[in-house]
């Protein structure tokens, strides 16, 4: 395989998928893009990428190269792969689908088994590092697949991300994102109550934030969403509905296993108010912040 000759189909153009087909395409591997949103497409021709009407076409064009998925959700990669004009419609035998999307496992794996059905493999390589790492491609990327798919995707994943590893078999990227997650929304409620606390004793939460940075509770999370919190920037980057999907998801494969994992099951229910309760889905995940202060009364 060399880098130049390789057929890219990139679908799901969304905050990182934009920047993600960005990254490919300069650094040496045509794109062949698709989108719900045709706006989104044609802003990105000026840069060499090149627009598909459907997945299925996306899957035609790249015939035996390889086809990145960044979606938002479970559904959408099923439809993508599996609905009318979805990817198996037009797949060629020696074609490399690649999820980078955080989707469910039994999703993942019946997409899977289709598209190796059809003569084609299947990494799921799910990413953390949000939209500044899909931008500046420092995300980290967690896959799961074979050996061989997961040698073939590794340069094209290098072009995306700085810390690339190859959890295990089929399903494993998934299995390693959702711990992600948990650690991720547990550590924003940590915070949250942590600040929390400090303003109903009277002590400023920015000072406090200030306080304890640089030690032993200094986390990317802390530096980053602490400071949305005290600033009250709440504009989503990764949206609380999208947080809790994924700690939904958890949630499922915990009581799958037969497992109580009381500080996920306490995690999950605050999201579901913030989410459903609260109708604060669309802010920040960050945004956990909110539900604190709703609870106090604003107080």
């Amino acid at each position: 395989m060399t880098e130049v000759q390789t057929r890219v189909g990139f679908i799901g153009l969304g905050v990182m998928g934009r920047p993600m087909a960005l990254h490919l395409q300069r650094g040496g591997w045509p794109v062949l893009m698709n989108n719900r949103s045709r706006g989104v497409m044609d802003a990105l021709v000026p840069e060499g990428l090149q627009p598909a009407n459907s997945p299925a076409e996306v899957a035609r064009g790249t015939a035996g190269g390889v086809i990145f998925l960044m979606l938002t959700d479970s559904p959408a990669v099923e439809t993508v792969v599996l609905g009318a004009l979805g990817l198996i419609s037009g797949l060629s035998p020696g074609t490399l689908v690649i999820d980078m999307s955080t989707t469910a496992l039994d999703v993942t794996k019946r997409c899977a088994t289709a598209v190796e059905a059809a003569g084609g493999s299947w990494v799921d390589a799910p990413v953390s590092g949000g939209e500044v790492g899909a931008t500046e491609a420092t995300l980290s990327i967690m896959a799961g697949g074979s050996v061989e798919d997961f040698a073939r995707a590794r340069p094209l994943f290098e072009c995306l991300g700085r810390k690339v590893t190859h959890v295990g078999g089929l399903g494993a990227g998934q299995v390693a994102k959702l711990a992600n997650q948990i650690i991720v929304a547990q550590t924003i409620a940590a915070i949250a109550e942590a600040l929390t606390l400090a303003k109903a004793a009277g002590v400023d939460p920015a000072g406090v934030r200030e306080a304890i940075r640089g030690g032993f509770a200094e986390s990317r999370i802390l530096s980053e969403h602490g400071e949305r919190m005290v600033t009250g920037n709440f504009v989503p980057g990764g949206r609380a509905r999208l947080q809790l999907k994924d700690v939904r998801e958890a949630v499922r494969i915990m009581e799958e296993q037969g497992l109580e994992l009381p500080m996920l099951r306490q995690n999950h229910a605050l999201w579901e108010e913030m989410v459903h309760q609260r109708d604060m889905g669309d802010l920040d995940h960050s945004g956990l912040w909110r539900l604190y202060e709703a609870r106090r009364g604003g107080r």
